[in-house]
Parts: C-alpha cells; structure tokens; sequence
C-alpha cells in the first residue's frame, strides 16, 4: 500500500530525522508507512521498530496490532513469528484477534452481564452465549492514535485510545495508553495504563498468535514447541469456557507445565477440560508471592533453537492452543493457518472476574490508575 513513509533513527541523543539504518551504538530505528485505508476513511499506519542486531517489530494503528516480529534462530536467520496478514483488508476480512490489544475486557464475561455498584450491564453476547475480548467493536478493532518515542529502554510506540461512557455497554469513559518498546537485548515490553471517570472492569491484554518456526513454516503446527508455565494452578471451565470460580491444583493432570513439556503432549488426552476447549485454552494462576515482574512462562523450540520468556505484573495467564485455527484463514506469504499452527500466552486477570468475587477485582475508581506491565523476551538456545 503506497502513502505516507518516513523514518527516524533513534540514539541516545533523542530522535533525529535521518535514514532507517541502525548503526553501533545506537538502540533501534522507527519508520512509519500507510498499511491501509478503513471504509470510513481513517488512514491505518504501520509502525516499524528495528533494534541494532536487526530484530523487527511491526505495528499498525488499527488495533493496535503486533502485525509481525522478526528474530533470529540459532543461525541468525531472522523469521517473522507471528501469525497474521500482509494488507488491512485481511484483518477486517478474517481476523480471530491476530495480534491485537484486546479490552475492554480480555477474555470472556459470562452471559454478557455483570453488576457493578448495585446496578447490572449487558455486554454483547458475541462468543456463543457470553462476551468475549471487549464486545462486537472492542479496542481490537478501532484505530489508535499512535506516537514514536525513545525511552532508556529501547525505541518505542504509544498508542492511545478513549473509550466513550456506555461503549459496548461498559459504564465510564475510560483513557487508555499502551507502549510498546523493542529493546537492545531482543526485548518486547508492553506498558498498558488507564484512568476513568466512572467505575468500570477493565483487563487488558495482548492476542499475539507466536510460532516460533515462523508463521510459514511447514507442517507448521506448533504441538512441538516446549512450553513452561510457572503456575501451581488453574481456573476449570464450564463448557462454554467460563471459570467454574475454582482454582485447581495442576497436580496430575494435563495443566501441569512446571517442568517444560511439549505442548503436544498430552493436548489429545481423554481429559473434560481439554474437551471443552478443543485443546488448551484456559487461565493459569500464576505462582506469584509478591508485586512486581514475574517470570510467567518459557517456550523453546529445539529445531530453531529460539526461546521466548514472559514475564508480567498480572496474576494469569490465558494459553490459547490455537484450537479454532481451521485453514479457513490465508494470512501472510499466502500462509494458510491450519489447526494448532499458533499459541497465545495472554497475560491478564482472570476471566469472569466481575462475576467471580474469589477471584481478584477488576475494577478501576476515578481517581485510580490502571497500571500493567508484560515483557516478551527472545532469545536462542544452542
């Protein structure tokens, strides 16, 4: 798509207008283009982040989208690990929340209602019976005002977004920013901060679908990728996927990832959970004792030998299989997305919360900041 394209490169110095090639010393390149235009008019832009080794990450403004991410294997080769498309109109057109910032609310809310200070809010009902990732027209599908920026941490972008009073049916005007920032050392981390004038749940997360062979890899599923997750326990489901308010010990049963195991494994076991699910797609309660970053969960895939950590201030973690991939979906290089060929590793607060008062509240006071960090770190194993 042609448009408007410039670039920055980015030292320590602050930004100056100059090419996108990164040299010694200094911490990333951004360049911008257009990557589309929405029926409506608006402009979507695509922001690329490069740090000095060559590590790229590719953002676009609809959604807020992780559109692609190039990182080396163990011979250097770099390989977008991302599943999604080349062009806009294949995510208007099929788009199961490739990449996107997810909310109001990620995961799903019951019956698509809650009750918040004595009075009760209908939501869409727009996975089966309940809500799903904010709505018909969640932060997933509205375009963010977006500005480059360089931190100490690495080269960066913001994306804000105000969601009007009454939006899907969540009560208060809430303003949210999310920061994405490509660090020196091969490091995403993702800033996400809200404030609100009314009470409201909120619960933000990112949907990236990785394969760490690359999203056009062949056989191209991703059962063999060695999965860690630090978490002693889980919230079961009902069949329509909502917690049962239970957080169950992962002890003997095919949650149990605190030794690295394949996530082929044990996916195929005669296991209700999994049946619900298709597969893996449920919360993990993360064993955290304190606030903080904490070391969630490491993926590595011993063909590439790249390795992948997330660490998080939230409590759970959703893993997401890639269940409902059925090769309907053509994403990038013609890549045809079969069942399993892309995990999600969602950092959040448990779903259903508004619903569940076991588990911990998700609602944010005026007066309050809605604060949350992820960082997704890329490395290589030998």
């Amino acid at each position: 798509m042609r448009g408007r394209s410039w670039a920055w490169t980015v030292a320590t110095a602050g930004l100056a207008a100059c090419g996108s090639e990164a040299t010694p010393g200094m911490v990333g390149t951004i360049a911008v283009d257009t990557f589309g235009v929405l029926p409506t008019g608006e402009t979507v832009e695509r922001y690329t982040l490069t740090n000095p080794s060559g590590v790229e990450l590719g953002a676009i403004t609809y959604g807020g989208i992780i559109a692609s991410l190039k990182v080396p294997d163990r011979d250097g080769r770099l390989d977008d690990v991302v599943l999604g498309h080349a062009d806009l109109e294949g995510y208007l057109r099929d788009s199961p929340y490739f990449g996107a910032i997810v909310g109001r609310y990620a995961n799903r809310i019951a019956a698509g209602r809650f009750e918040l200070d004595g009075e009760t809010y209908a939501l869409a009902r727009n996975n089966g019976p309940n809500h799903l990732h904010g709505g018909e027209r969640g932060f997933d599908k509205v375009v963010w005002s977006a500005e480059p920026f360089e931190s100490g941490e690495g080269v960066g972008l913001a994306l804000t977004h105000v969601s009007p009073d009454g939006t899907e049916g969540y009560p208060g005007t809430l303003t949210v920013q999310v920061r994405y920032v490509l660090t020196p050392a091969a490091e995403i981390v993702v800033d996400y901060q809200a404030t609100t004038d009314g009470a409201t749940p909120i619960n933000l997360s990112q949907h990236s679908y990785f394969n760490l062979a690359g999203h056009a890899s062949a056989p191209g599923d991703v059962l063999d990728h060695v999965l860690t997750i630090h978490a002693s326990r889980y919230t079961p489901v009902d069949s329509t996927l909502i917690p049962t308010g239970e957080m169950a010990l992962v002890d003997d049963t095919p949650f149990d990832f605190r030794a690295p195991t394949p996530i082929g494994a044990r996916i195929e076991l005669p296991d209700q959970q999994l049946r619900f699910g298709g597969g893996y797609d449920h919360n993990f309660v993360l064993d955290r004792e304190s606030d903080g970053l904490f070391h969630a969960a490491r993926v590595e895939h011993p063909a590439t030998g790249r390795t992948f950590d997330i660490f998080t201030t939230e409590p759970g973690l959703q893993f997401y299989s890639g269940n409902f991939l059925d090769g309907s979906i053509t994403g990038k290089s013609s890549r045809v997305y079969g069942h399993r060929t892309g995990f999600c590793l969602e950092t959040q607060h448990f779903p259903d919360s508004p619903n569940q008062p076991g588990f911990p509240s998700t609602t944010l006071q005026p007066g309050e900041e809605y604060r949350s960090r992820t960082v997704f770190a890329f490395g290589v194993i030998p």
